[in-house]
Formats: structure tokens, sequence, C-alpha cells
């Protein structure tokens, strides 16, 4: 009888890791675009942000140039739009995975 309400103690706890993970996550900026809690996925997205270029130009100029290499970062990577799909495997491992913004 112990082995009959594992896999569903298993399942609840795995439930309750996927939510916090999400939950998580949207403290974060981004937005569920779609969610399965019966597989459980969630397939979520984070706008793209807005870069200050004069603000970064400012910056620049003061630190002599040195400024570049953040602001080249700041613009190619971190402001980009970011999907991402969350899941729980079949062992019970939450992953997250990069989808491909076409």
């Amino acid at each position: 009888m112990k082995n009959s309400s594992s896999p569903k103690n298993t399942n609840d706890a795995d439930l309750i890791k996927f939510t916090s993970i999400l939950n998580d996550k949207t403290n974060n900026g981004f937005v569920v675009l779609e969610r399965n809690d019966k597989l459980p996925y969630a397939v979520l997205l984070k706008k793209k942000k807005k870069v200050d270029h004069v603000f970064n130009f400012c910056i620049f100029c003061a630190t002599l140039g040195l400024w570049s290499i953040a602001w080249i970062y700041i613009t190619q990577v971190s402001s980009k739009a970011k999907k991402i799909l969350i899941a729980i495997d079949e062992d019970g491992n939450p992953f997250e995975e990069k989808c491909y913004m076409g």
C-alpha cells in the first residue's frame, strides 16, 4: 500500500516544485504564454528591454571607452527578448530550455 501512494506524493511534490519555479520566473519579469499542469510544462516570455544609448554613451565617455564592453553586452545579449520552456521530466527533475525566437 505504501508503493501505491508514493507516486501520487511525488506527483504532488513535483507539481509544487514546478509551481515554485514558475513563481520565481514570473517575479523576474517573465510572462506565462502557455501552461499545462498535466505534463507539466510552461512556456515563458520575457519582453525586450529598451537600451538607453545616450546614457550609455555618457558612461562610455566618462570611462574613456572602458564601458564599451558592457554596452555591447547590454545591447546584444541582455536586452533581447527571451522565451524559455520549463518542465518536469519523468524522474521529477525540473529543467529549463531556451526556445527559438524566429
